[in-house]
């Protein structure tokens, strides 16, 4: 425990810093992602004191908040969602990062239960364009957004995508500052928003001069994935 404490103190104070060379202390939050990872090494980073952790499966990230039960945490969905899945996922999740269609719109509001708070929703936009990556061309976001905001059931929260791994910093760069811009049309339309979930283990420093909010960082605190 005393290494992941101190591994996590290390990720905020890196992340701190950061915010504080962008001109925004503390306005950074960290999400750990813990896709692949056991149940034990959540246990292990919430006693540290995280609280936020990302799965990239519903069912993975079911398994484990069912198995943690017993822990005041928030779970994330941030992989791709079948719509399939949305029922599982609007009972066993507190966000979604990945929302990108209008039918998973409706399976979410649905499926969410009337005594639980409204599901944190972030609309996943592939800023890039690439042909392989999930998410919503920018020019779909207001309409998307749109449709999230008037569910009763969801609660519209921001952006989130994952620009293209461009060997030159300065291209990944340009893509979180064009989220950046589209976030904050989208926050002119809907006050409520305030959440842009951008930037990993490898270029957090790079999204969060950009603007971003909330980081996604597995590697860096649970190390490599075998």
């Amino acid at each position: 425990m005393e290494s992941f404490a101190r591994t996590l103190h290390g990720v905020l104070q890196d992340i701190e810093n950061a915010a504080k060379l962008a001109g925004r202390p503390g306005a950074v939050k960290l999400l750990a992602v813990s896709k692949t990872r056991p149940a034990e090494a959540v246990r292990a980073l919430a006693a540290a004191g995280q609280r936020a952790f990302g799965e990239n499966y519903v069912q993975e990230g079911t398994a484990k908040r069912l198995a943690l039960a017993d822990l005041p945490l928030d779970w994330h969905l941030i992989g791709h969602l079948q719509s399939n899945k949305c029922r599982e996922a609007a009972e066993h999740f507190d966000w979604v990062h990945s929302l990108d269609r209008a039918k998973l719109v409706d399976a979410l509001d649905q499926a969410r239960a009337a005594d639980r708070p409204p599901l944190n929703v972030l609309i996943q936009v592939n800023v890039d364009g690439e042909a392989s990556k999930s998410g919503c061309a920018p020019g779909e976001v207001a309409a998307l957004a749109d449709r999230v905001a008037a569910a009763p059931r969801l609660r519209l929260r921001g952006l989130m995508a994952i620009p293209e791994p461009h060997p030159d910093p300065a291209h990944r760069r340009d893509a979180f500052r064009r989220l950046k811009q589209l976030y904050d049309t989208l926050a002119a339309r809907h006050p409520d928003v305030d959440t842009l979930s951008m930037g990993m283990s490898e270029d957090f420093a790079l999204a969060i001069a950009e603007g971003s909010t909330m980081v996604r960082i597995g590697t860096a605190l649970f190390g490599a994935r075998d």
